[in-house]
């Protein structure tokens, strides 16, 4: 009986070892990223990365889905987002036809719709400006706004001080496109240096703005003796360029 105890005891000791031995190389065998579902956390993001590229977005794009969804009743290890039809342009609404594969395989095709926002920070007044007022960031404060809802309104990465004021702001106002212009380098009826540039030849004459422009604008010069119109560039201070 005590032989066949030890025996009983050696056969289990090298099941056990043998089953310990198996659980070792599965564990070596389980690949790097271990297979899951496909969460909602997971689509949202995915389809904000992949809207944010496609439309060059600049902000914090933010997406939510307006109609249930449920995800594949599946797990995989690679989990890939296709948009197969994009909107004409970024808005507070839009349909997105997407294509959801697992591990290579197609698993999904569906039309998401989605409630958009691009939150960015805007340019508000701090104090009264008027018309013809050179912009000064430092004299302005930020607001963060919904690009989508408010596309009228100014980011506060735009402007600095070649822009001026085309009309009176009260203060605490939020900027907008239309309050601003590039300051004319090129005043209408002001004689200008006309630089016409062929080659490495280079003639310098004078001729007459028949318009304003800032800085790299295309504005229209008569020339004072022949009477002629021709086209060129603003290039700085009552100074222009034509090139050949």
């Amino acid at each position: 009986m005590r032989r066949f105890l030890q025996t009983f005891r050696l056969l289990v000791s090298a099941l056990l070892l043998g089953s310990a031995a198996l659980r070792a190389a599965d564990a070596v065998s389980d690949p790097a990223v271990p297979a899951g579902p496909f969460t909602r956390d997971q689509l949202v993001a995915a389809l904000t990365r992949d809207l944010a590229g496609h439309f060059k977005l600049e902000g914090d794009l933010q997406l939510e889905l307006l109609r249930a969804w449920t995800p594949p009743a599946r797990v995989a290890a690679a989990w890939n987002l296709n948009v197969l039809e994009y909107p004409s342009m970024p808005a507070s609404s839009m349909l997105v036809r997407c294509q959801v594969s697992a591990d290579g395989e197609t698993v999904a095709e569906t039309t998401f719709v989605l409630r958009a926002s691009l939150w960015r920070d805007a340019w508000v007044t701090r104090q009264p400006v008027v018309a013809g007022d050179t912009f000064d960031p430092t004299q302005l404060d930020v607001r963060r706004v919904d690009l989508f809802r408010d596309r009228e309104a100014l980011p506060a990465a735009v402007g600095d001080r070649t822009f001026v004021f085309t009309r009176g702001v009260g203060a605490g106002r939020q900027l907008t496109w239309r309050d601003l212009n590039r300051r004319p380098l090129v005043k209408k009826g002001e004689l200008v240096e006309v630089t016409a540039v062929e080659g490495q030849l280079n003639i310098t004459m004078k001729g007459l703005a028949m318009e304003n422009g800032a800085q790299g604008d295309t504005v229209t010069i008569r020339n004072p003796e022949s009477r002629k119109d021709f086209s060129a560039l603003v290039i700085d201070e009552n100074h222009v360029q034509v090139r050949f």
